[in-house]
């Protein structure tokens, strides 16, 4: 059997602060095979960015608190504890990320062309010259004009659609085994969503890179994921490779982010949307933590007295084990 290139094991994160503590991932586990792409789903404070800011590393601790028996294995190394000088030789060439806001991400003190080629000075002990010249090359293949001419502007001269396409080519130009998109999309219009997200699924599919792309919006996700993995509340709630999901999604909550995606809904009809908040996650959940919101299976049926058991339903389809959020099915 292929070993995953990321087995993530048992992840727990808490922030611990004056106004007390937040329990914001609770018992993660998942693998990344080379060449994948895992899709991550959920509302905002779901877990999401947070789980994989502690595989980057960037998460600082105090505040956050990393379970002492969570592990997330790269090859022979445990991401979670490593030093900071261990992991600057992996963050930025073997594992890179793309964050949600490329203008407070982007330093406006540099040029493009600069910032595109560090990498390579950083990692690789290439001369400026020659990581100038392959970063204008980056460019080029992300598709900006002129790559010469741009490559000499800075920030503020760039549309947010192009500023995230100089956020992908500084994620690539090292060629990294795994890449994370965190929310690549944000704040873009419809049209320019897709030319970035098949630029980067483009770019993916020449190098040969592993990507978790992370997202609330399912209606993106299932075209661009090979699988896709539902959090709510710091949990993973439901998992399957991306058709599966799509075609027979099992949890409430999953049946309910479906039925909010706008192309799913009849013209000319209230958009359906998931009623309430999430939980505050002040306080460890003791039982089912969608069973407040749950509309479209049997709330009276969810566990109050322990937390639903992620089981197998069918073959790499797996779910919480919640009999009122997995009421209602179809297939019932």
């Amino acid at each position: 059997m292929t070993v995953p290139l990321l087995q993530v094991r048992d992840l727990s994160i808490s922030f611990h602060t004056r106004a007390g503590t937040t329990y914001a991932v609770n018992d993660v586990s998942f693998d990344l095979a080379a060449g994948e792409t895992l899709g991550i789903v959920g509302e905002s404070g779901s877990g999401k960015s947070v789980t994989c800011s502690a595989l980057m590393g960037l998460l600082p601790t105090p505040p956050a608190c990393i379970a002492p028996q969570a592990r997330a294995r790269y090859g022979s190394l445990d991401l979670l504890h490593l030093s900071d000088r261990e992991f600057s030789s992996i963050r930025g060439r073997k594992i890179s990320m793309i964050f949600q806001d490329p203008m407070t991400c982007l330093n406006p003190c540099m040029t493009i062309g600069d910032q595109v080629a560090e990498p390579l000075v950083l990692h690789h002990g290439m001369s400026w010259k020659k990581a100038r010249n392959m970063a204008i090359d980056e460019l080029a293949r992300t598709g900006i004009p002129e790559p010469e001419k741009r490559a000499k502007a800075y920030p503020h001269e760039f549309s947010g659609g192009m500023r995230q396409r100089v956020m992908i080519a500084m994620a690539l130009i090292t060629k990294p085994e795994i890449l994370i998109a965190d929310e690549p999309t944000t704040a873009l219009d419809v049209t320019v969503q897709k030319q970035v997200l098949d630029l980067l699924k483009s770019r993916q599919q020449e190098l040969g890179t592993a990507v978790i792309l992370i997202t609330h919006d399912l209606g993106v996700v299932r075209a661009y994921a090979d699988r896709i993995q539902v959090m709510y509340a710091g949990s993973i709630i439901e998992s399957a490779p991306a058709a599966e999901l799509v075609r027979s999604p099992l949890h409430a909550y999953t049946r309910s982010l479906m039925a909010s995606i706008p192309s799913r809904q009849t013209k000319g009809m209230r958009l359906n949307t998931i009623p309430g908040l999430p939980p505050t996650l002040r306080e460890p959940i003791r039982g089912c933590s969608f069973r407040e919101r749950n509309r479209v299976g049997k709330p009276e049926l969810c566990l109050t007295d322990r937390i639903p058991e992620l089981i197998e339903a069918s073959p790499r389809h797996w779910v919480r084990n919640c009999p009122g959020c997995l009421a209602g099915n179809p297939s019932d």
